[in-house]
């Protein structure tokens, strides 16, 4: 991030580069495993005719607001998008008999693999984490995030990042209804992503490194 660290402190960017030398994004999986999307799609399930929106918050349970949220953006997006099929994974600390049970709205509390699912589906809706969002990023695939209200990390550093990469669209919680989410659901959907390519060679970047240190 292009800023300082404080009053009569360094600048971050500088600062980074003088003290660190870098191995780029390491996507921890195969690219390989996630290179047939129609295959991926077959064998969850997905039909060719259908958009699969995956929704999905992290392990924490700060999520469960913003899950709620969303499932009622659903009926207001199904109108405009009547091939829309939505999926929520709760994660291991959100109930899913605690969320809002919306027809055409399947949950789940987990699902192995969720980045295959990502690599497969035709838009995410996440929360601001950096794996989740890089993950979508390399996959190119269309996706909106919010980042938690007041994250230093999400809210400068990880969305620094994806503005780079010219990835996903930001959305705050505090200021996005039902209506003006599934109108971002509509906007993405209809948008083809041209995101920067992701790095697919940090991993031997990052053993060339230490290599030389041993």
């Amino acid at each position: 991030v292009p800023e300082s660290f404080g009053p009569d402190l360094p600048a971050i960017r500088d600062w980074t580069q003088a003290h660190y030398d870098f191995a780029g994004y390491i996507t921890g999986f195969d690219p390989a495993e996630v290179a047939d999307r129609e295959a991926l799609r077959a064998q969850f399930g997905y039909r060719p005719d259908e958009q699969v929106c995956i929704v999905t918050v992290g392990g924490s349970g700060v999520g469960a607001p913003l899950l709620r949220r969303i499932i009622a953006a659903y009926p207001h997006a199904k109108r405009r998008l009547p091939a829309l099929r939505m999926i929520v994974i709760a994660g291991p600390r959100i109930d899913p008999d605690a969320l809002p049970r919306e027809a055409g709205v399947e949950i789940n509390q987990f699902v192995p693999q969720l980045y295959q699912r990502l690599a497969a589906c035709d838009l995410a809706i996440v929360q601001g984490g950096l794996t989740t969002t890089m993950e979508l990023t390399a996959n190119r695939r269309p996706f909106l995030y919010f980042p938690l209200r007041n994250h230093f990390e999400q809210n400068y550093h990880v969305r620094h990042r994806l503005d780079r990469y010219g990835a996903g669209r930001c959305m705050q919680y505090h200021e996005a209804d039902p209506e003006q989410i599934a109108e971002a659901m509509v906007d993405e959907l209809r948008r083809k992503p041209a995101y920067r390519p992701v790095e697919s060679d940090g991993a031997a970047k990052a053993a060339a490194l230490i290599a030389s240190l041993i």
